[in-house]
């Protein structure tokens, strides 16, 4: 049971959401208190015939357009109906649970004026897994995400589209329809409650929350493919040295020169060349890797910060302030700008992409005779007849170049909307989108690369690898045969992405080194 207060719920409460992992959800008490203290001010200045920006006038453009009494309810719904203007193909069902949620959480802050019934229907639909059908373009990511929700709340409404469960399946079917088999009423929407839906960030927060999620796992899997190239390529570990750390102190690259040190920790491959190794140092994509990857972690500290503090906000106009003397307050503001998410999901896609971009470059010497130190050129061992993993680094290096276009910010751009009243826009719905697809891509030449580095590996047997590194290369081997021959490369990179993209790879991974005594790999620096 995860129980919402609008104050406290967690990326990870988001990510487990999404999977299905929480299928319970309740409202606490003071929650509930604040919800319905601000609903009575909402009926009161209605009653009382007050103006209030989208209550008892029109949105937008149409604020100065007054709406009479007996229209009010007919307002929200037309409100839902008009925006639901989206078009593309339809959002993940793990985004549209984390939408869902994340409406529900910002609602129960109590500073919207909705009823509970209204929160109670977002995570009845959570509880069954019925999920509005969602397509993916359209939010300009100012006055929130105003597309993409009007078809999650027209649903709640009986009207549009939900898939639905059937069976081990599942299908989409209309609303109503949907709401009839489930047993469930119609949403009746009151005063402000259409608006109060639509007005927020929680298209991009759900999807930000789901790639942060990832990219923490991939900051992770990033140090574990290093790792078994620093192997197959028989690197150095001068550059790991706490020295470094000591003095340019970055939590990052502190914690990846720490990291690195664990996974290859009593490596026979690292040790055999310590004496008689002729190179004074290697390569920037073998000797910065504290220092690029520890870079993106220190940059996923910071959208999480970012993450975590818009998922626990009031993200809506206007707000609904209760005050002590009972009298209570609206602000019409912009609170629903995504601005603050824009910016931290872009560089969360830049900070990410370059992931990528150095595991390539790893990649590309792993399979160049010229730079693998003896490897045999593209790790075949019968080069010429077989082409061996030569177009694998061709995979790689496409998706790196792809990852360059779609870093390039969203949130450097605006374009006006409702006749220029809307006259800056986030875009942060459009980072949101190309972050996923970065994420996608990094994932899988991380996975290349731990392909290649594992084939490397294999041919400095009887050398073993270190503790971390050797767990990962077993754990390649038992699901991809050793190269002998040429065959359907596309086929192991994606048993290699299949094996990374579960969760508990790293974690095995993590086990294997966590009881590693660092003092017994590096000496530290001693005070002067």
């Amino acid at each position: 049971m995860l129980q919402l207060d609008g104050n406290s719920l967690s990326i990870s409460d988001v990510a487990s959401t999404s999977r299905r992992e929480i299928v319970e959800f309740s409202l606490s008490t003071a929650s509930l208190a604040r919800v319905e203290s601000s609903r009575k001010l909402v009926d009161k200045w209605v009653a009382g015939g007050e103006t209030i920006y989208g209550i008892t006038t029109g949105f937008g453009e149409f604020a100065n357009v007054s709406i009479p009494l007996a229209q009010i309810k007919e307002l929200q719904q037309n409100l839902l109906r008009s925006h639901s203007a989206g078009v593309g193909i339809p959002l993940r069902n793990e985004v549209v649970r984390a939408m869902l949620l994340l409406r529900a959480n910002a609602l129960a802050k109590g500073y919207s004026g909705v009823r509970p019934r209204v929160i109670e229907q977002l995570l009845t639909f959570l509880r069954l897994d019925l999920l509005p059908v969602i397509p993916s373009r359209g939010s300009v990511g100012s006055s929130g995400d105003l597309a993409p929700l009007a078809h999650l709340a027209l649903a709640l409404t009986g009207e549009g589209l939900i898939s639905i469960p059937s069976g081990n399946d599942r299908k989409v079917v209309d609303a109503e329809e949907a709401l009839k088999e489930f047993n469930i009423a119609p949403l009746k929407l009151e005063a402000k409650e259409g608006l109060a839906l639509i007005n927020g960030t929680q298209m991009m927060s759900a999807i930000g929350c789901l790639a942060l999620d990832k990219a923490r796992r991939l900051a992770m899997l990033a140090d574990v493919s290093a790792s078994m190239s620093f192997e197959a390529l028989r690197a150095t570990d001068k550059a790991f040295s706490p020295y470094f750390s000591e003095a340019r102190p970055h939590i990052g690259q502190r914690e990846v020169a720490e990291h690195m040190l664990r996974l290859t920790h009593n490596s026979e491959i690292r040790n055999s060349h310590l004496k008689d190794d002729p190179r004074v140092q290697d390569a920037y994509s073998l000797r910065c890797i504290p220092q690029v990857h520890g870079a993106v972690r220190d940059t996923i500290r910071f959208v999480e910060n970012v993450l975590a503090t818009e998922i626990n906000s009031a993200t809506d106009n206007p707000l609904i302030i209760p005050t002590q003397d009972g009298t209570g307050i609206h602000l019409e503001g912009g609170n629903f700008h995504g601005e603050p998410l824009a910016l931290a999901l872009d560089y969360l896609a830049i900070a990410t992409s370059e992931l990528a971009s150095i595991s390539e470059r790893r990649t590309e010497r792993l399979v160049n005779g010229a730079l693998s130190f003896g490897l045999p050129r593209f790790l075949t061992p019968k080069g010429g007849l077989h082409s061996g993993l030569m177009i694998a680094q061709y995979t790689a290096a496409s998706l790196v170049s792809e990852n360059k276009v779609l870093s390039h910010p969203a949130s450097v751009d605006s374009i006006p909307t409702s006749a220029n009243q809307e006259d800056h826009n986030s875009m942060g719905s459009v980072a949101a989108l190309k972050l996923e697809q970065v994420i996608d891509n990094v994932e899988t030449v991380l996975a290349i690369e731990m392909l290649c580095a594992t084939q490397g590996i294999d041919f400095l047997k009887p050398l073993k690898p270190g503790v971390g590194s050797g767990a990962a290369h077993r754990a390649v081997r038992s699901i991809v045969p050793f190269l002998e021959d040429d065959r359907n490369t596309s086929t192991d990179i994606a048993k290699v992405k299949g094996l990374v993209s579960d969760a508990t790879f790293i974690s095995r991974i993590e086990g294997e080194v966590a009881g590693v005594d660092m003092k017994s790999n590096m000496r530290p620096l001693k005070k002067q």
